[in-house]
């Protein structure tokens, strides 16, 4: 990348390439909730990228991996903000402008866009411009976006989060994770889950690095679909080992992504740890047009869980 040094990295799916240094480790290119047991069934189509002369590991089984142990969980059970113990609000990029063309403000400590209640957190995109705020970038939209806090990560691990979704159009919820070094593509991300309104029901899954990535055309993403996505709480699970990742919902993989083993970065960074990100972004790239009549728009997540060997 010559001068465009490794802090190359985007924030949710960089399509092409920007290239800012920014406090999420960014150079970037222009060119990432209770309920009851749910209806919809996954449309399950897994294709593994993996080395040809790799043996394909098998998918691993439903549920929480036998002998795995809890070693971090929000069941947002604390009412108001979220837990600051376990959360940050990320800004960064609200004077800015946010990745993607994604049209939202980001605010911080602010409940009418997170907020926990009955024991659910909800991120909440509201129409509306918050043009007082000094870091304000002319928004017409407000949201929030939550990382773990002072990226506290994980390397490998059982992750489930249970969660409804909002279907308007020009809505995108993610549930993903970053490398803790802060550079992308070369560090990875996975999308646990995605959703545009645009496509309602169709959740995306993938993982990125140097190697597979959309700047370069060989983004590594597939897809299942949910019917009732926006209507019932459904659970989004990554099993994240040695040998591959894996993406689904409700106890059933669609999507697998195996170590190739060769000791290439580039295509294998996932043994270094990755922190977890739940954002509600409206427009952008992804997003496209945006309905007027959908706000507030909501996100529910009913918990967070992470398991380790």
């Amino acid at each position: 990348m010559s001068l465009r040094i490794p802090f190359f990295k985007a924030h949710r799916k960089t399509r092409a390439p920007i290239y800012l240094l920014g406090l999420c480790g960014c150079l970037v290119a222009l060119g990432a909730c209770g309920g009851g047991a749910s209806s919809g069934s996954p449309v399950v189509s897994t294709t593994p990228i993996v080395n040809p002369s790799q043996n394909t590991p098998p998918l691993p089984g439903a549920g929480i991996p036998a002998n795995w142990k809890l070693v971090w969980a929000d069941e947002f059970d604390q009412a108001g903000l979220p837990n600051a113990t376990k959360w940050m609000f990320d800004t960064e990029r609200n004077k800015a402008g946010w990745y993607n063309n994604e049209r939202q403000y980001y605010s911080k400590d602010r409940l009418e866009n997170a907020q926990v209640k009955n024991g659910v957190l909800t991120i909440t995109a509201r129409k509306e411009q918050l043009s007082n705020e000094p870091d304000y970038g002319g928004q017409a939209y407000t949201s929030a976006r939550l990382l773990t806090r002072g990226k506290v990560s994980w390397t490998y691990g059982y992750f489930e989060i249970r969660a409804k979704l909002p279907c308007g159009l020009g809505t995108w919820p993610a549930i993903w994770t970053l490398g803790s070094k802060g550079v992308w593509p070369d560090d990875g991300e996975i999308d646990i889950m995605e959703h545009v309104g645009k496509n309602k029901g169709k959740i995306l899954g993938s993982a990125y690095t140097a190697f597979y990535n959309w700047p370069s055309g060989t983004g590594n993403t597939k897809e299942t679909v949910v019917s009732d996505a926006c209507d019932s709480f459904h659970t989004y699970q990554l099993f994240w080992d040695q040998e591959q990742i894996a993406i689904g919902v409700d106890n059933k993989y669609y999507f697998q992504f195996v170590n190739p083993k060769t000791g290439d970065y580039k295509k294998w960074p996932f043994d270094q740890p990755q922190y977890l990100i739940l954002n509600l972004a409206i427009g952008g790239d992804l997003g496209g047009a945006v309905d007027e009549s959908i706000f507030p728009s909501q996100f529910e997540i009913d918990y967070v869980r992470v398991y380790q060997k």
